[in-house]
Formats: C-alpha cells, sequence, structure tokens
C-alpha cells in the first residue's frame, strides 16, 4: 500500500487539465488499510472536484491472507472512510467490496451517500448480526445493478430500488429465498446460483418476486443449481404468470443428470413471450459436503398446451440419451413455433472426466442418436444442430 498510494499521488497529481485533459475514467483496486485511506480519499477528491469524472470505480479488499477474521474491524474503517470523504463518494459509480462486514443500515447509508452509484457488488461479506436481513431502501438511487455472493445473511430484502435492472444472488448459505423483491420496476435480469445446504428447502419463484406492480418487467432469469438438489419449487401457472409474462429468455444450469426435465415446463405454461429456453445437465458424482439429498422433481405439464413463441432449445450434457429425447419431444409437441433445437456436449468438470476424448465421443454419438430418434418418420421443420464443448 505504500507503493501503491505513492504510485497514485505520482500519476494522479498530474491530471490538471493543463497536463492534456481532464481525467474521465479511474479505476483504483486497493486494501482497506487505515493509513494509507485519507491519502487516497484526498487524492481522489482532488480529481472529481474537477468536475470531469464521468466513471469512477472501487474494488476494496482487506490486507493480509485471513480476511474472515478481521472484517469487522475493516468494515467500520470502510464506512469511516466513506465518511470521511462524502465528495469522493460522491462521484463513485462503481464499488465492489470483499470481506466487509456491516451493521444493519450501513449499506443503504453507503448507496445514498454516493448518489452516482449504478454498480455494487458484495463479496463475501457479511452483516454484523448473521440472523437480520439485509433491507436496501434507496428509493432515490441510480442503482442499476446489484452483486452478491456469498453474502452472510440471514436474507436480502429489496424494498425500493427503482432504476435497478440487473441482479445476481450466488452462494447463500441461509434460507431460502436467498432475496425479495418490492419496488423493482426496472428489472430486467435476475441470477440465482447456488448448490443447496442440507437445511435448505426448495422454495417458489412467488415467493422471491413480488406479483404486484414492482417487478413485472423480468426478461431474462438464469438459475443455476451446481449439480445439486433442485431448489426450486413448481408451482401452477396462474401463481406466476404476472412476473413471467414478459420473459423472453430462461437459463437452467447446473441440472443433476438423475432429475426429471420435465418441471422445467412450469416456466414455460407461465412465460407465454419465451423465446429462448436453455439446460444444462451433468453426471458428476462429487457432492460437497452438507448438500442437501438430490430429489427428483415431480411435475406434470399441461396437456393441452400450445406455446407459440418458444423458438430456441439448447441442451448441454446429452449423455441419458432417453430422458433427453423424451424431453425434447415434450417441448416439441407443446411449442408449436420451435425452429431451433441445439445439442452440446458436456462442461468440462474439474471433478471428473467430462473433458476426456472418450467421453467426448461418446456423447458426440449420442447426440447424433437423439437427432435420429427426434426426426426419423418426422414432417417437423425444426433444426437440429450439434456442438461439443472442450476446455
Amino acid at each position: 500500500m505504500d507503493a501503491f498510494t505513492g504510485a497514485a499521488r505520482a500519476l494522479l497529481t498530474r491530471v490538471p487539465p493543463a497536463e492534456g485533459g481532464p481525467l474521465k475514467v479511474l479505476v483504483l483496486s486497493f486494501y482497506t488499510s487505515s493509513p494509507h485511506l485519507s491519502s487516497i480519499g484526498r487524492l481522489i477528491e482532488d480529481i472529481v472536484s474537477l468536475g470531469h469524472t464521468q466513471c469512477l470505480e472501487f474494488c476494496i479488499s482487506p490486507p493480509g491472507t485471513n480476511p474472515l477474521g478481521s472484517n469487522i474491524e475493516i468494515g467500520q474503517e470502510f464506512m469511516a472512510f466513506s465518511r470521511a470523504y462524502p465528495v469522493a463518494f460522491s462521484w463513485l459509480t462503481t464499488l465492489t467490496l470483499e470481506y466487509h462486514a456491516f451493521g444493519n443500515s450501513d449499506i443503504t447509508d453507503l448507496i445514498t451517500t454516493c448518489g452516482r452509484l449504478r454498480h455494487l457488488s458484495l463479496r463475501f461479506c457479511r452483516l454484523l448480526d448473521l440472523h437480520s436481513t439485509l433491507r436496501i431502501d434507496v428509493p432515490c438511487s441510480e442503482l442499476q445493478e446489484l452483486e452478491f455472493i456469498g453474502l452472510l445473511c440471514t436474507r436480502i430484502e429489496l424494498v425500493s430500488v427503482p432504476k435497478l435492472g440487473q441482479v445476481e444472488c450466488k452462494c447463500w448459505l441461509f434460507n431460502n429465498p436467498p432475496v425479495r423483491f418490492g419496488y423493482v420496476p426496472e428489472l430486467r435480469g435476475l441470477v440465482l446460483a447456488s448448490k443447496a445446504k442440507a437445511w435448505q428447502e426448495p422454495f417458489a419463484l412467488s415467493e422471491c418476486l413480488s406479483t404486484s406492480a414492482g417487478a413485472r418487467n423480468l426478461s431474462t432469469l438464469t438459475l443455476c443449481f451446481g449439480y445439486q438438489m433442485i431448489w426450486i419449487q413448481p408451482e401452477p401457472p396462474k401463481q406466476c404468470i404476472a412476473i413471467f409474462r414478459n420473459l423472453t429468455s430462461v437459463c437452467l444450469f447446473g441440472i443433476f443428470c438423475e432429475c426429471d426435465l420435465s418441471w422445467s415446463l412450469f416456466i414455460l405454461e407461465a412465460a407465454p413471450a419465451l423465446h429462448d429456453l436453455a439446460l444444462s445437465r451433468h453426471s458428476c458424482v462429487k457432492t460437497p459436503e452438507n448438500s442437501a439429498e438430490k430429489t427428483n422433481v415431480v411435475w406434470e405439464p399441461s396437456k393441452d398446451l400450445k406455446h407459440p413463441n418458444l423458438k430456441v432449445l439448447q441442451i448441454f450434457g446429452c449423455g441419458d440419451e432417453d430422458k433427453v429425447t423424451n424431453y425434447i419431444r415434450l417441448v416439441m409437441e407443446r411449442a408449436v413455433g420451435l425452429l431451433i433445437i441445439r445439442l452440446y456436449g458436456e462442461n468440462p468438470c474439474t471433478y471428473c472426466d467430462a473433458g476426456n476424448l472418450e467421453r467426448s465421443q461418446a456423447e458426440k454419438a449420442g447426440r447424433r442418436r437423439i437427432k435420429e430418434q427426434l426426426t426419423h418418420g418426422s414432417s417437423s421443420s425444426v433444426e437440429f444442430t450439434k456442438y461439443s464443448l472442450r476446455s
């Protein structure tokens, strides 16, 4: 940090217009180190006071090799830093924090202080009270993107974030659902990705996404299950249609191979505008400690379902040919406008031999047989394409 602060001072003191034009973009990655934060704060305030900064980004981590052991003090130091230099933080547009701990109102206070903040990422952070809920209520903020990775708290509640367009929530450890949405009228994209723990129960998406006027513009949905238990509970279309009516793209990744696939059609039934549907399967036997039991998800799709808008179906991992063939046939019967089916090999895996040549060749032959079964004697105009994924 001594070297970093010295280099930043040497560079940023040469920024004024007389030296070649105003600085419009500034990205700094540094440690939460008390002796150096004041120098950084003063340098930033000198820059932004010129009024030309369009993008100011901080990525801040704790010093040392054991960040989890000191994140409470680190969080307090960071909040003191933000309060000591409000001018610098008022120009901040992107903020990434790693291994910091916060009080219940700190995040809302921080977003309010950072009047230009558009992107906020909290990675492996925590609340001081792990049994409390992170509530974000910032009706006047400019916040557009939120990312939560490994956040330790009971739940996240997005009470009012009017300009929020994208949310990613990954690797949560406590309750399901991990996040609840209030007034988020601009929400377009949602990513939920985690491996279910033994103490977690499946939940319905309608528990997570408000059916009020707050979250009805969702257009892309990505769910990743880490090849463990499916933590989504299929539900009748009438409970989801208000929040899925504008969905155009859905990705369901990390489905364990023994699981039936027909449950995914509850989304098709509730999403009349859906255009693209992608599923990823994998047969890896690696099971992390404390994982929830893998159980099959049972769902019977409506026999009279006719979906006019689904055009593209993609499946990654076709090892169980009968299961994949039956699922594709089920979709073809109901998606009357389907144009393209893409079949891919399994994604390379660090825990098994999913990427080796012999397995890749066997999968390629399997995808060929799937295509032959579905096209033999059929008058369908659906185009089949096959791909291999190699690391």
